[in-house]
C-alpha cells in the first residue's frame, strides 16, 4: 500500500475493523517513513451472475430490480425491507453458487414461495404480474390453489 502523502511502500496496519454490512474492512495504516496515518478500504469485488430469461437470452442478475419487483407487490407494514433486502441477498447466494444459470421463472418461484408463506396477499399480486394473468378466472384458479 503506497502512502499517500510520501508514496512510501512500507506501512502497518494500527487497526482494522471488519464492516459486516457491506463485507468492507477498514484498515487504519502508519507509514513507517513519514510517520502519518490513513484509512484504506478493501471489499469483495462483485462477479457479474448470468440468468436466462424467458426468452433464451442471458441477462446480468440485478439485485436491485428484484427488490424493486417484491416491493410493488408487498404491504412493507407486514413485509419490512430488511426482510426483502436478506431475500433478495439469499437469492443472489443462489444464483451465484449454482452450478448453471438459473432460469428467471426459478427466481421467480423462490419469490412466490417465500411470499406464500409470510403473505398471501402479496404472494397474489406478485403471481398476478409474474404469471400474467389474462382473466378472473386465471386468478380464480391461482387463489383456490393457495387455499
Amino acid at each position: 500500500m503506497r502512502c499517500p502523502y510520501c508514496a512510501s511502500t512500507a506501512s502497518k496496519v494500527v487497526d482494522k475493523r471488519d464492516n459486516a454490512e457491506d463485507f468492507s474492512t477498514r484498515r487504519r495504516r502508519q507509514c513507517l517513513r513519514c510517520g502519518r496515518r490513513f484509512t484504506t478500504y478493501e471489499r469483495i469485488e462483485k462477479v457479474d451472475v448470468v440468468v436466462i430469461k424467458k426468452d433464451g437470452s442471458l441477462e446480468n442478475f440485478d439485485c436491485e430490480k428484484l427488490k424493486k419487483g417484491i416491493k410493488k407487490a408487498v404491504d412493507l407494514e407486514k413485509i419490512t425491507e430488511g426482510d426483502i433486502d436478506n431475500f433478495c441477498e439469499e437469492v443472489e447466494r443462489k444464483v451465484m453458487v449454482s452450478t448453471n444459470p438459473l432460469t428467471t421463472t426459478d427466481i421467480g418461484n423462490m419469490v412466490l414461495d417465500w411470499l406464500k408463506t409470510l403473505d398471501p396477499l402479496a404472494y397474489m399480486r406478485f403471481a398476478s404480474v409474474y404469471k400474467d394473468f389474462k382473466s378472473v378466472k386465471d386468478l380464480k384458479k391461482e387463489l383456490e390453489e393457495l387455499i
